[in-house]
């Protein structure tokens, strides 16, 4: 190393702000926190989705779904090269991991994970094992147990298809009755005269002798 390779170390050389030090200054009076409140207070800090009174975005958009996070399992895990260094002769089990300062905390259980190589025979007690350390062990001349017994495989849910609806054919348009028939050409007229019907002319009475009307009162 010599002098070309020589950096500055950080050091903060922002000055402090001074504050209550006369209304010149600008940050006298209130010291910049504005006016009384809570705002003005130590130790506040306005809430992460707080938009000024709004309707904040959080509230606006909608739950949708559904989710297990709060029924989760979280698994201590370890890996095969982490057994390096320790007696393999003797089984690995939880407790074991733990006082040998293998894992930190057991949580909801122990996984075994496939990075690295086992240099000899070892019998490995956990909760989990990831297929790459079940094939790496047995590799070895070692064996693994289930504590809780295997798991078994879940099942993905499948949403079950139904039959197809078709969509119901539209039904013949009925002939419009009141749509005159296409009449052939030289067709006589069948309908009826344009006046209608002759009208029956009423009979006359007759007349008797003397111009009077027949039934008419007597004198």
């Amino acid at each position: 190393m010599n002098l070309t390779q020589a950096h500055a170390i950080h050091v903060d050389r922002r000055k402090d702000k001074r504050v209550g030090r006369g209304l010149g200054s600008g940050k006298g009076k209130t010291c910049g926190r504005g006016g009384k409140g809570q705002s003005a207070r130590s130790g506040w800090h306005s809430k992460y989705y707080f938009e000024g009174g709004q309707m904040p975005l959080v509230r606006k958009l909608p739950k949708r779904g559904f989710s297990n996070f709060n029924f989760r399992k979280e698994y201590a895990t370890l890996n095969l090269r982490d057994l390096d260094g320790h007696d393999l002769s003797k089984p690995f089990d939880p407790a074991r991991l733990l006082a040998e300062g293998l894992v930190n905390s057991l949580q909801d259980g122990v996984k075994i994970l496939g990075e690295g190589d086992l240099k000899g025979p070892a019998t490995i007690k956990a909760h989990r094992f990831s297929k790459s350390a079940m094939a790496k062990i047995l590799k070895a001349g070692g064996k693994f147990e289930w504590i809780d017994g295997q798991p078994k495989p879940e099942k993905k849910f499948v949403a079950p298809v139904g039959p197809k609806h078709e969509k119901p054919k539209k039904a013949a348009a009925k002939p419009d009755k009141k749509a005159k028939a296409a009449k052939p050409e030289g067709a006589p007229h069948q309908g009826k005269p344009a006046g209608g019907p002759p009208k029956e002319k009423k009979p006359e009475g007759q007349k008797p002798e003397g111009g009077k009307p027949a039934g008419g009162k007597k004198e």
